[in-house]
């Protein structure tokens, strides 16, 4: 046999030995740049209805909420608004994979009717590290985002027994919509090393980055098996991104293995430049998944027309001032905005009634993204 000839045998045999999707490999920058031309400047925000406190109540079967979901996509694609970060949980997977399936249908029918894709966020290492299914509590007066849940819980990231399960949640949702337009995105882990050390540190786990750092190279490789045709992330957070030897191992490890690179920024516009400025760097499309903290200096009269000057894709945290309460500052669980209010929203956008916070932001929306005045919260 010839060398060729044997050579082609043996990719065939490692073909048949491997995992399927073992050969699946990171986009090319030239792929990410490629697909990142074909995409609308990137516009939306950080989404979970008003009347849900966490994921857990967002998707449930008895509080997965419709037309609550229709009437605020509507305000979004009133703003020009053109995708929506939207967080998803494991434990949904596992309580039924068939249902929790069938709601996130019914949810990009409603997104795609609205002219919105989302970018879905499978795992999360921040707050309550002990999600259970079933009634969530209701918000804790005066605190920010209360009730929102670590995707996996602490004792599943701990035990590596329940990883298959995990595996099973990421390739069961990905192997779903690979295909599917109306997806653009996945961001497979936001924070992961994210401490909680104003909130829940010491119910995490004490090696908790460690088993992260070493859980999501696999969390990308678990997606990957499945050949979406949507780009995979992990978002930067903290930390000096000017060089990969200047970032953190967890830096590192999302941006090696990120498709397109998404971060987040809540400094002043200046930081924000700055920030972008490194990653430009690294030749890869950027997507900003989290800014605006109006009493941190990131509004968004400075940061949008700097997104759009760079042609990074913005996301903000925060639509409707609902049960999540995160219209509070963090600092509110330190101390709790109960007997006096903040001067200012920290974020949101509108009240529950579909009233802006403030109708000059709704008009920067307007005037940057090319929208018209008269679509402005009919959903039409």
């Amino acid at each position: 046999m010839s060398k060729r000839g044997f050579l082609g045998v043996f990719v065939l045999l490692m073909m048949a030995i491997l995992p399927q999707g073992a050969f699946a490999q990171r986009w090319s920058a030239q792929k990410a740049n490629a697909w990142y031309a074909q995409q609308p400047w990137l516009v939306g925000a950080n989404y979970v209805p008003d009347d849900a406190i966490n994921q857990l109540e967002m998707w449930q079967s008895d509080t997965f909420d419709p037309k609550e979901i229709d009437k605020e996509l509507g305000w979004a694609q009133g703003l020009g608004m053109n995708t929506m970060r939207v967080f998803l949980h494991d434990l949904l997977w596992q309580q039924d994979p068939a249902g929790f399936k069938q709601r996130i249908d019914t949810f990009l029918t409603i997104a795609d009717r609205h002219h919105i894709r989302p970018i879905f966020v499978l795992f999360d290492s921040c707050w309550d590290p002990n999600p259970k299914l079933g009634p969530q509590h209701p918000p804790i007066p005066g605190v920010h985002n209360s009730g929102w849940v670590q995707s996996p819980g602490a004792k599943a990231l701990r035990d590596p027994a329940q990883y298959p399960r995990l595996k099973a949640y990421v390739q069961g949702v990905i192997g779903a919509y690979a295909n599917d337009r109306r997806v653009l995105a996945w961001d497979l882990w936001n924070e992961p090393d994210n401490g909680n050390d104003s909130s829940y540190a010491k119910n995490d786990p004490r090696s908790k980055t460690k088993l992260v750092l070493a859980l999501l190279p696999q969390v990308f490789a678990w997606a990957r098996e499945e050949h979406p045709t949507q780009p995979l992330t992990s978002g930067l957070w903290r930390g000096e991104w000017s060089s990969l030897e200047k970032m953190s191992p967890m830096s590192r490890v999302q941006i090696e293995n990120s498709d397109v690179i998404s971060f987040h920024n809540y400094d002043w516009p200046e930081g924000f430049e700055q920030h972008v400025k490194w990653l430009q760097q690294y030749g890869r499309p950027l997507i900003c998944t989290e800014y605006m903290a109006r009493g941190a200096g990131s509004t968004f009269d400075t940061i949008l027309p700097l997104a759009k000057k760079y042609h990074v894709g913005a996301i903000n945290w925060g639509f409707v001032a609902g049960k999540t309460q995160t219209y509070l500052p963090w600092d509110s669980w330190t101390r709790p905005y109960v007997l006096e209010k903040p001067t200012v929203w920290f974020h949101d956008i509108y009240h529950p009634d579909g009233t802006p916070y403030r109708e000059r932001e709704v008009e920067i929306f307007r005037e940057l993204t090319g929208q018209r005045v008269a679509t402005a919260g009919n959903g039409s």
